[in-house]
């Protein structure tokens, strides 16, 4: 289905847009019409996966391929005074953040995306002999960042009572399961965290829901896990895993008049994995 250019003339801020899932969100919001601002934790994370030579390349292919305006910035976003540099930097291009989309995270560990299994834990990956350093990492990550770079874009939104923001949460913050517990614990905070702030900004107009998604194809996905080859067909059944732009089309809808009357909200897109509710 073609998209319509109903984004036109507003500008989102996708963190952690330097590849994968993230990146997939800004081209699927800059086909719709929106300038947007991409963000890397470092100028050459995209090329860890092959998914751009740069954060430039990745921002110049986009605005190439969409004919929006784009921008990028980077820095380590569990650091305050980062996100405050980066929000200014920002401003310098574009007037206002109206669509704010929280996609920095993951279940990386603290060496990063370029570390073994492409950061993903596969030892001590539980709820009580994580190490420390570990654990701090999977929650700045995940839930402080969120929290941070809400706090430093939403209050402008407050000020012209218009906005969306669209959290990336998982359906790993929704199920109990034996491994992976602190990334678990982080995507439920951050879920909930949304429903408060929503509930925050029902008199000012502004949405603020989360996108939580099952098993994706990103390509640190596919570098960091066994893959199930019978789960790879791309149609004729939802026992498969999902493929970003599919991600991307939810946080779309999210931030289209189509939702207008939609907040606090968690929407899964697992193809149906799981079917029960909360």
């Amino acid at each position: 289905m073609q998209q319509t250019k109903h984004l036109e003339g507003k500008t989102a801020w996708i963190t952690g847009s330097s590849r994968g899932l993230g990146q997939a969100i800004a081209v699927q919001l800059a086909g719709a019409g929106a300038n947007v601002v991409i963000h890397g934790s470092t100028m050459n994370s995209s090329a860890y996966f092959d998914e751009g030579a740069s954060l430039a390349g990745v921002a110049e292919k986009i605005a190439k391929d969409s004919g929006v305006q784009t921008m990028y910035v980077s820095g380590d976003l569990t650091k305050p005074e980062n996100v405050q540099a980066m929000v200014k930097q920002i401003h310098e291009k574009f007037p206002r953040i109206d669509i704010l989309v929280n996609n920095a995270g993951g279940d990386t560990s603290s060496k990063g995306a370029t570390g073994p299994n492409a950061g993903k834990l596969t030892d001590c990956n539980d709820a009580l002999f994580m190490p420390y350093e570990e654990i701090r990492t999977i929650l700045d990550r995940n839930l402080w960042t969120c929290i941070s770079v809400c706090k430093e874009v939403v209050p402008e939104m407050i000020e012209r009572k218009k906005g969306w923001v669209v959290n990336i949460g998982s359906i790993a913050g929704i199920v109990g399961l034996e491994k992976g517990a602190i990334y678990g614990a982080a995507k439920a905070a951050v879920h909930y965290y949304t429903r408060y702030l929503a509930a925050m900004l029902r008199p000012y107009g502004i949405n603020a829901n989360v996108v939580a998604p099952g098993d994706t194809l990103s390509q640190r996905f596919k570098a960091s896990r066994p893959i199930d080859s019978d789960r790879l067909n791309s149609f004729g059944d939802l026992i498969r895993y999902a493929w970003p732009h599919e991600i991307a089309s939810a946080v779309e809808f999210l931030v289209s008049d189509a939702s207008a009357h939609i907040t606090g909200q968690v929407l899964r897109v697992d193809g149906g994995t799981q079917l029960w509710a909360g």
